[in-house]
């Protein structure tokens, strides 16, 4: 059965990126790849991608000359113009998650859909009904500031918790 899961990294108070939308202070931190929650199991279970413009622009701005990095569809939610890409399987939308969502579990497959980011984008699926999971590194530093991991509501039953280099890995259970 297919999960939408929202997998990220934020700092200990809450915040995924800076109010300049840098990560600096997370692609400085060490992690294990293939230990506990780490990336490389949870990317081969994946079959379909969300992901907001923000998020999207942050991969143009810091990938430049780079192909795209995912092997999987790709929908990004924006109300912006960007170019077609012509190196991988990037869908624009301005649709709603619910509507979005059902192209994407049929895109998936046998195999998972990641919300890559924003929280706010995470928090329009939640809103629907859609999240079953959480899955977040937390990095041992306070921003202050910044882009909030889930600026809403949403009832979570911890399921996993183990270190993972620099950060605490937990995964949650959304309650519906």
């Amino acid at each position: 059965m297919t999960r939408t899961i929202y997998y990220t990294a934020t700092s200990l108070d809450g915040f995924i990126a800076t109010p300049e939308h840098s990560l600096d202070w997370l692609l400085s931190r060490t992690s294990d790849s293939d230990g506990p929650m780490g990336y490389n199991p949870f990317i081969a279970e994946i079959g379909a991608i969300a992901m907001g413009a923000s998020t999207y622009q942050w991969l143009l701005d810091n990938q430049s000359g780079e192909p795209w990095p995912y092997q999987m569809p790709s929908w990004v939610f924006t109300h912006r113009y960007f170019p077609a890409r012509t190196d991988g399987d990037v869908r624009f939308t301005q649709d709603p998650a619910a509507v979005v969502h059902k192209e994407m579990v049929a895109a998936a497959g046998d195999k998972n859909v990641w919300i890559v980011g924003g929280g706010d984008l995470a928090g329009q699926f939640a809103d629907e009904g859609l999240l079953d999971e959480v899955c977040v590194s937390i990095a041992p530093i306070t921003l202050g500031a910044g882009a909030p991991l889930l600026p809403r509501r949403v009832e979570l039953k911890l399921a996993e918790l183990a270190p993972n280099g620099e950060f605490a890995a937990a995964r949650f259970e959304v309650q519906k």
